[in-house]
């Protein structure tokens, strides 16, 4: 089983940046895809960023676009999120997901392993 631990989150001024690190337990995080979301008080899970195993077809939300960047160490069995001139509206939970599934990677009913999520509040 995977085991994710995410890190890096906190509290910052609007226009800052973060950047959160989600480690993995097992190396067959260097097969799986990743993502990140993130679940704000009383909203629902949402996508926020995904990268493939080889660290291609990168994908984001629209409201993060410009401003987020995913990457990922295979060696280190570690997947970032780079997240730069926060916004408010960015206060949530940020969680990092795994997967061995293609397609529906945007879901998060798609992610088979979650980390235990860091907190970002980013005050105006």
């Amino acid at each position: 089983q995977v085991q994710l631990v995410e890190s890096g989150g906190g509290l910052v001024q609007a226009g800052g940046s973060l950047r959160l690190s989600c480690a993995a337990s097992e190396r067959t995080f260097s097969t799986s895809t990743m993502g990140w979301f993130r679940q704000a008080p009383g909203k629902e899970r949402e996508f926020v960023a995904r990268i493939r195993w080889n660290g291609g077809n990168i994908y984001y939300a629209d409201s993060v676009k410009g401003r987020f960047t995913i990457s990922r160490d295979n060696a280190k069995n570690t997947v970032y999120l780079q997240m730069n001139n926060l916004k408010p509206e960015d206060t949530a939970v940020y969680y990092c997901g795994a997967t061995t599934r293609y397609l529906g990677t945007v879901q998060a009913d798609s992610y088979d392993y979650w980390g235990q999520g860091t907190q970002v509040t980013v005050s105006s």
